[in-house]
């Protein structure tokens, strides 16, 4: 990305680098190519993957997904492909770094093996 388009991406709001350094701040996290983007694992599960630079998808139950999708439709999507799945789009653009964390937390815990979960994620710092 060039200097240019990542000064844009700021300005809009979070970025997939940040979406990057907040995943890999958790414990045993790992990044590898998910249908040819960046995707981010626990225990080898997917927890979250980047969609486009400015949107990512990560696990969430149903329950908490259908409250996000109520309370900020701006910010959280489902399409088709993931109607059936526990999933849900966030759009960067439109979610703060502390939503952000919280949501990414909780995908890895849904993802972690037991010998993980008994392991708190590590604070983390902030980037700005």
């Amino acid at each position: 990305m060039s200097a240019a388009k990542s000064a844009r991406a700021r300005r809009r709001g979070l970025t997939v680098e940040d979406v990057r350094a907040l995943a890999l701040a958790l414990p045993e996290a790992t990044e590898r190519p998910s249908y040819g983007t960046p995707g981010f694992r626990v225990s080898d599960t997917l927890f979250a993957r980047v969609l486009d630079e400015e949107s990512i998808v990560l696990k969430v139950d149903f329950d908490h997904r259908e409250a996000l999708l109520r309370d900020k439709p701006d910010a959280f999507a489902v399409t088709p492909h993931y109607q059936d799945y526990p999933m849900v789009i966030v759009r960067l653009a439109h979610v703060g770094r502390p939503l952000l964390r919280a949501l990414l937390t909780e995908a890895w815990r849904r993802c972690a093996s037991p010998r993980l979960l008994g392991t708190k994620p590590a604070r983390q710092r902030s980037a700005r």
